[in-house]
């Protein structure tokens, strides 16, 4: 068959395999930096529409006002702006970005796509570090009453954490049996939420059942810099380890030769990642399915290149925790739900349709 009579798709397979490979490389960066600008156009839409959204009609118009111009607005509008609808709204983009960055690295070193701070039972741990602190009304030295619970909440995190590393290293497990004993550490950590609870005055379960709940209804700007500096540090040194990561995706044995620590790395992202997660959580509940939905979204949009998957996983978990603030507040006229309901209840059926989807672009 002449060149000219060729099927358009084996022309252009052809075309694709004869092209140079510079400039291969060109268009697969550049197809992944606008995928990634995607993304951030998507949440930047996303977080202004979760301002503008909320029991009061507040139009775009006031808010970019207000944002520039504080004294612009009458006093009402201006502490639904700034004490209620930005924190609240900063709060999702921020907490969605650490679980969506935790999750993945999560995914990368245990090889397990079902991995995440929340089916390992690293979120049920922050939890009860932080019921533990409420409970008993911990002040830890030098650090006033509300660092004490975050503290509480990362220490439980990090335990948690280190026992699935001594699975890891004392019986060499599986990937499977990881996510068994992970499931069987989530159930534990439950059950000792629910001890917590039952000790708990009526003020503390209060606290306690909201934690459980899920909410962002306590967000204010000294918990969002807390949050806010613990990411910015996490995914600098995340960012400087992405090709070590990269190669650790081709197999242990394969970063191996390439000279890189296979178990210094792992146990130096999974603590990364209890500290992502334990903060994150620790001011709003447990949220579930943002760490493991959001990776999964940036790896159909982007693959395996760690340069462009990392970020890419934090701001599909951002998004993802954006949208779902939204719903929160549309739901039910005037009510707001916890939004670890939202999660939970979007999350099952957005990751099925994920599965089919991965299934069908193989």
């Amino acid at each position: 068959m002449s060149e000219a009579l060729a099927p358009v798709g084996e022309r252009q397979a052809e075309t694709a395999v004869n092209e140079p490979l510079g400039r291969r490389y060109r268009r697969f960066v550049f197809t992944r930096w606008a995928t990634l600008l995607g993304f951030g156009l998507a949440l930047m839409l996303s977080f202004i529409w979760d301002v503008a959204t909320g029991p009061s009609l507040f139009p775009l118009a006031d808010i970019w006002t207000g944002l520039f111009d504080r004294g612009a607005l009458d006093p009402a509008r201006e502490v639904i702006l700034w004490d209620v609808r930005l924190p609240y709204a900063v709060m999702a983009v921020i907490v969605g970005a650490a679980l969506g960055l935790a999750g993945a690295e999560m995914q990368t070193v245990l090889n397990n796509p079902l991995a995440s701070p929340f089916t390992l039972g690293v979120a049920a741990a922050a939890t009860f570090g932080a019921a533990v602190a409420i409970v008993l009304g911990l002040h830890l030295p030098l650090l006033g009453e509300n660092l004490a619970v975050p503290a509480m909440a990362f220490l439980a995190a990090a335990g948690a954490t280190l026992l699935i590393l001594m699975l890891v290293r004392a019986w060499g497990a599986s990937t499977d049996s990881i996510v068994l004993f992970g499931i069987a550490l989530l159930f534990t950590f439950e059950a000792l939420v629910w001890l917590m609870q039952y000790v708990a005055d009526g003020d503390t379960l209060q606290q306690i059942v909201f934690w459980t709940m899920g909410s962002l209804g306590r967000a204010n700007w000294n918990n969002i810099t807390i949050v806010a500096i613990v990411l910015a540090i996490c995914l600098v040194f995340s960012l400087r380890g992405v090709w070590a990561m990269t190669a650790l995706r081709s197999g242990e044995g394969q970063a191996q030769s390439f000279g890189i620590h296979v178990e210094r790395l792992r146990l130096v992202v999974l603590l990364r990642v209890s500290l992502l997660a334990g903060t994150a959580l620790a001011f709003v509940g447990t949220i579930g399915f943002v760490g493991l939905v959001g990776p999964h979204i940036a790896r159909l949009a982007l693959g395996e290149d760690h340069r462009f998957y990392l970020p890419g996983s934090a701001l599909a978990g951002a998004l993802m925790l954006s949208l779902a603030s939204v719903a929160s507040k549309s739901l039910i006229p005037g009510v707001i739900i916890p939004i670890g309901i939202v999660t939970a209840l979007v999350g099952v059926p957005l990751f099925m349709l994920l599965i089919v989807a991965r299934g069908r672009l193989r």
